[in-house]
């Protein structure tokens, strides 16, 4: 890994740390969420949903993802670090309890109490050499599905075409509706190719994940 690279990973966790030591502040309670996310199931709750702004994709998987992570994009739609339209008019209506409380209640959402652990997958070479560059696992940790930092994501067996919309979404610069801001990961995907970057996508999307889509209606 580069020093410029090391550099950035190391500001962003201390950034994270800060951001993470407030979050705390606010305790997420998941049976009070259960008032609060019908905005979230209309595309969240319903299996091969797919999205079609900037392009057709499956929109994320995201029971089974870490509270931390998931309060943490949600305010970065809320500040506008991410930029797309629905997500940022539903993130701007939520207050800091209802972002802790949504959080929490994905997080454990689907769990299954004694399931097996997620293992990984050889890569081929070329594969292998395009996650050494990225240095995917740094952050991503063991198996892509233990981050080093609880706000970042997993992402093990991800939607492969969301993972590629959401890695070109870093390179996007001067954007007023499409983009994400920030600093590792857009150095990160600026080394790439896209079609490196959906080859990358292809292969973290093929692994065993803890993450999944858990069918939910609209009408309780």
């Amino acid at each position: 890994m580069n020093t410029l690279l090391s550099s950035l990973i190391a500001l962003t966790v201390a950034s994270v740390t800060v951001f993470s030591a407030h979050a705390q502040d606010v305790q997420g309670n998941a049976k009070a969420a259960e008032s609060k996310i019908a905005m979230c199931i209309g595309c969240h709750g319903i299996k091969g949903y797919q999205a079609s702004f900037p392009e057709v994709y499956r929109v994320p998987m995201i029971s089974g993802q870490s509270d931390k992570y998931i309060a943490s994009a949600l305010n970065a739609y809320k500040k506008g670090d991410r930029k797309h339209p629905t997500m940022r008019g539903i993130a701007a209506s939520l207050t800091d309890q209802d972002i802790a409380d949504i959080s929490a209640y994905y997080a454990q959402h689907g769990k299954v109490e004694g399931a097996a652990p997620v293992t990984a997958r050889a890569s081929d070479n070329k594969v292998g050499e395009l996650l050494k560059k990225g240095a995917c696992v740094s952050c991503h940790g063991e198996n892509f599905s233990k981050p080093i930092d609880p706000s970042y994501p997993k992402i093990a067996g991800q939607h492969k075409d969301f993972l590629f919309v959401a890695l070109k979404s870093y390179k996007a610069e001067n954007m007023s509706t499409w983009g994400r801001s920030n600093g590792v990961m857009g150095g990160i995907a600026k080394q790439f190719t896209n079609a490196e970057l959906k080859t990358l996508s292809a292969y973290v999307g093929s692994l065993d994940s803890e993450l999944k889509t858990v069918p939910q209606s609209k009408f309780r």
